[in-house]
């Protein structure tokens, strides 16, 4: 099951979320999302738990407890939605000439 996590101070580290939820049972993976181009934390992350019940109780258990200054947001990940490509996302190739035709 995989555990949404936000409300994450940036100092927040992949191992600080790993101890944190690894008291409530075992943690398939951590994944700190991070900003792209400068590679900071973006506040948030996904905890991945083996056992719902595990899951669960990590939920009751972390949601709203503070960590590094800021109060947790725990609660199930919903699946990704999907997003328009921006500029349309297509494929089709153009031509800038720079003469105005």
């Amino acid at each position: 099951m995989k555990l949404y996590v936000g409300n994450l101070s940036f100092e927040t580290t992949e191992n600080d979320l790993q101890d944190l939820f690894e008291q409530q049972g075992q943690v398939g993976e951590v994944a700190l999302m991070t900003d792209r181009m400068t590679g900071k934390s973006r506040g948030f992350a996904f905890v991945s738990m083996s056992d719902k019940e595990q899951a669960e109780s990590a939920i009751v258990a972390t949601n709203g407890t503070e960590l590094h200054g800021r109060r947790l947001s725990v609660s199930e990940a919903r699946p990704r939605e999907e997003r328009p490509r921006p500029y349309g996302g297509g494929s089709a190739k153009r031509s800038f000439s720079g003469n105005g035709r």
